[in-house]
């Protein structure tokens, strides 16, 4: 019973982790769409930090590697010219990627950044994990992310936890590991950040 409760705990401060599931995109839509970013392949941890307690609210992994996309694992972004499937965003441009730190960065949140560069083999493994991985409960976002991270050669020491603050704390003392912190100070709702981040999207993409 003392388990099923510290569950439950978990879970209920994690319910920012959960979204409505979004349609899969068909193989031609993510095929026109596909990026590749011209740097070297890496991995790039996200964790949204609740600004009062310090808690995580959620987590996602960039992964460039043969394309460039976003593990998203019960994640709430969405506009409407980036397509996803199974929660896997695709179509990771620079421009996408600053809506996706934006619509997650707020007066209430604030995003942190852990990249690192990893080797051709590592990211594709990463990459190939993700695709595969299938749509993910709501508050297993940070479970899902290291599910995945762990069967990369060179990220197995990660231990299992259903908190993002502990993976990123984690994955923040990984050799190689460059940390940044991301702030805006707009409105603390969630669907408001999405909202914008869909507007400059499909702005510029007309």
């Amino acid at each position: 019973m003392r388990n099923l409760l510290c569950l439950g705990a978990v879970l209920a401060a994690l319910a920012g982790c959960a979204a409505p599931q979004q349609p899969n995109a068909d193989a031609e839509t993510l095929a026109r769409v596909a990026y590749r970013h011209p740097g070297p392949p890496a991995l790039t941890l996200y964790t949204m930090i609740n600004n009062r307690t310090g808690r995580g609210g959620h987590t996602s992994l960039m992964i460039n590697a043969s394309e460039r996309v976003i593990f998203d694992p019960a994640g709430s972004f969405y506009a409407s010219v980036v397509p996803e499937r199974d929660d896997v965003i695709h179509g990771i441009t620079p421009a996408v990627e600053k809506a996706y730190r934006g619509a997650h960065a707020r007066s209430t949140y604030h995003v942190v950044i852990q990249r690192i560069e990893v080797t051709p083999e590592q990211a594709e493994k990463a990459y190939r994990l993700a695709l595969s991985n299938g749509r993910v409960p709501g508050a297993f976002c940070a479970l899902a992310t290291i599910g995945i991270l762990q069967q990369v050669p060179g990220f197995e020491s990660l231990d299992r936890t259903f908190y993002p603050e502990k993976l990123a704390e984690q994955f923040g003392q990984l050799p190689g590991v460059v940390t940044e912190r991301y702030y805006e100070n707009d409105s603390g709702d969630l669907q408001a950040g999405l909202a914008k981040s869909n507007a400059t999207l499909s702005a510029a993409a007309e």
